[in-house]
């Protein structure tokens, strides 16, 4: 499936709230960088005081995420982070490269597998995903269809 045109992926990112029962508010905001190029940035916050920071480079022209980073908080704690820097020494995260996750204990060091995210796609509605999943257990997360390609996302 092709990236997202510019005013597909802003509606994705604007109807978060809307799709998510868990997110309480979002802050996101999409804003443009020339003819072809967007900075997503914000915070997206969940039931159970969690928040996501979010900051992406997206280039719509060549249909991709040009670099992203991901930070997951509750109550000010850092949780996770996603970044997709190489990290060709640790043989553990080559599933995924360069796609990885650094959690808890010694959360700067302790890397684990990303293998939800991507450059080619887009990247938040699996991330609220694996967050309500991991973090807030298994209430129903997801309200309404998918705005970017019209599959219903019902559990």
């Amino acid at each position: 499936m092709p990236f997202p045109s510019a005013a597909d992926y802003e509606a994705l990112v604007y109807s978060l709230p809307d799709r998510f029962a868990r997110v309480e508010r979002s802050t996101l905001v999409v804003a443009p960088i020339g003819r072809t190029l967007a900075k997503v940035e914000g915070q997206v916050s969940l039931r159970g005081g969690l928040t996501l920071d979010v900051w992406e480079l997206v280039d719509f022209q060549a249909g991709r995420i040009r670099s992203y980073s991901y930070e997951i908080y509750r109550a000010g704690e850092k949780l996770a982070w996603y970044d997709p820097l190489e990290q060709p020494h640790i043989p553990e995260l080559a599933s995924t490269p360069p796609h990885h996750q650094h959690v808890q204990p010694n959360i700067r060091h302790n890397r684990v597998p990303a293998p939800g995210i991507s450059l080619e796609r887009p990247n938040l509605p699996g991330l609220i995903e694996a967050i309500e999943q991991e973090f807030l257990g298994d209430e129903p997360f997801i309200t309404t269809k998918s705005l970017v390609n019209g599959d219903d996302r019902t559990p």
